[in-house]
């Protein structure tokens, strides 16, 4: 994966290393891909961009999810980004080669990262995934384990309750706990001992999820493991900006920036101030 991300690299006669990295989602569950970037590379510039104007892509046909990430990919490139970072499971599995062929930078997706460390730890390779109806009916992640290693045994639920209950702030409570479990309990019995969380939200819900789970099953989140990837990328190809450099973020919007910086402020830790509304009308 890495050699062909190394092919797209097409920059112009600029320090790479002092560009940014873009980042995007169909809305805020992206965050949580940023807060892991900002841990692990805290000297590297993010512009993220939420397309919360025509959230969820969960609900919406392949043709429509592609032509919206490539758009989104397209604004990204603009701002001279040195790599962009699909954090949208959805656009992630239904977009994710359109975008490759069409955008001069290189490109990752948060499946590959959730996957490869999944097979890593897994003993028994009975792995279980969790994400929203439309990335579980791609069988996006079910493809990506079985490509690697084709005697792993996937079993995956659709948990659609999930985004929103994260988004009201109500991960840490009984209702969250008891629509887990409901869910769970299709796949716990199924001897899995490791849980991919395919969706970007999922990891707001971690602590609750340990709870149903026992802690007797390990838990990927790809978030961490989509970092851990764009670090090993940048160093890789020399371009991590300099240690001692203070980065500039910028977030972008396609609708209600206000409702974003509210539920940014509980998935990053802190505000976000300055969030900008944009049209991407340009970028057809």
């Amino acid at each position: 994966m890495i050699d062909q991300l190394h092919e797209a690299i097409n920059f112009k006669d600029k320090d790479k290393s002092l560009l940014p990295i873009g980042v995007f989602d169909s809305g805020l569950g992206g965050l949580t891909v940023v807060k892991q970037l900002l841990l692990h590379l805290p000297n590297e510039a993010i512009i993220y961009f939420g397309d919360t104007a025509r959230l969820p892509y969960g609900t919406k046909s392949i043709l429509t999810v592609r032509k919206f990430s490539l758009q989104i990919a397209r604004f990204l490139q603009d701002q001279d980004v040195k790599i962009i970072v699909v954090a949208c499971n959805t656009a992630s599995s239904l977009a994710l080669n359109v975008i490759k062929e069409n955008i001069a930078v290189p490109v990752l997706g948060v499946i590959e990262p959730g996957v490869s460390a999944a097979l890593r730890v897994s003993k028994s390779k009975s792995i279980g995934v969790i994400g929203t109806t439309a990335t579980i009916l791609s069988g996006a992640y079910e493809k990506a384990l079985q490509k690697l290693d084709p005697t792993v045994n996937v079993n995956s639920v659709a948990c659609p309750l999930f985004v929103p209950l994260v988004e009201e702030g109500w991960e840490q409570s009984d209702v969250a706990e008891m629509i887990a479990r409901k869910y769970l309990d299709q796949i716990i019995n199924t001897e899995i001992d490791t849980l991919i969380l395919g969706c970007t939200h999922y990891p707001i819900l971690k602590d609750v999820l340990h709870k149903v789970v026992n802690h007797r099953v390990i838990i990927i989140d790809s978030s961490i493991e989509t970092a851990h990837q764009v670090c090993s990328i940048l160093q890789s190809e020399k371009i991590q900006r300099p240690k001692k450099s203070k980065p500039t973020h910028k977030f972008y919007v396609s609708d209600r920036p206000q409702r974003f910086e509210e539920i940014a402020e509980r998935f990053l830790g802190e505000s976000l101030p300055n969030v900008k509304q944009i049209s991407l009308d340009d970028y057809q």
